[in-house]
Parts: structure tokens; sequence; C-alpha cells
């Protein structure tokens, strides 16, 4: 078992579980929902995030190690309906937003506070989600 003292490879992984939710959610409300303005806010936290440690792409890509990820061969959970994706992927979000806000505190801690920005403003595009599509979710 390999042992790791950094947290890079921890910061990749939630900055690409991050960015994955919202482009889930984001692509929902662009093509089933067709609500360019909630599409552009979800779409905004993304870019928002990636800038956050553009800089620091490389750091964090050779940090990667997929063959070695324990979990590799989890089994996914089926989503039933489109609400359970679209919560879900909200849900990944703000977890690796979390996630990349503490841990990025031993890393880069200059950038802590704008995954804190983030992550308090993709709680705010969920609940603008929600109460605009509420039926949606409540079917």
């Amino acid at each position: 078992m390999k042992q790791q003292q950094s947290p890079l490879r921890i910061i990749d992984a939630n900055l690409n579980r991050c960015r994955e939710g919202l482009r889930v959610v984001e692509d929902f409300l662009r093509y089933a929902l067709d609500d360019g303005a909630l599409y552009k806010k979800v779409r905004g936290i993304r870019h928002c995030v990636d800038k956050i440690l553009r800089d620091c792409y490389g750091s964090l890509i050779a940090e990667r190690d997929i063959f070695s990820d324990s979990g590799r061969d989890m089994p996914e959970t089926m989503k039933k309906n489109l609400p359970d994706i679209i919560t879900a992927n909200f849900k990944r979000a703000q977890e690796s937003l979390r996630v990349l806000e503490e841990y990025s505190k031993t890393a880069f801690p200059q950038v802590s506070p704008l995954f804190k920005k983030q992550r308090y403003a993709a709680y705010n595009c969920e609940k603008a989600v929600y109460l605009k599509y509420k039926k949606f979710f409540e079917n």
C-alpha cells in the first residue's frame, strides 16, 4: 500500500469530481430545461472552480494514479430518474468543494476561501433550481 503525505491526489480527484458533477447539472439545465439563466450560473461556478488551481495543473495531474485507486471498482448506485441525477450531482459538487476547501489549506492555503465561496454559490444555485422546478423534484 502506497502512503502519501501530499494532498495533491485528493485535490486532483475532487477537482475532477466537482467539475463533472457541475457539468451534469449544467447540461440538464441547458438541454432538458432550456434554462439559460440557471445554466449560466452553474457554468460560471464550474469555470471559477477550474480557474482556482489552473496554474497547478501539472503538479496535480502528476499525482493522479487511477490504476491503484481503491475506489475505482466501486459500483455506482443506480439513479431512477432525472431528479435523482440532478440532486446527486449537486451534492457531489458541493461535497467535493468542501474537500477542496479543507485540503487546499495545507497545500494552497490562499485558495481555500475561493473554494468556500464556490461551495456556497453551489448551495445557492441548487436552491434556485429546486425552487424554480419544485414540481419536477417532487414527482
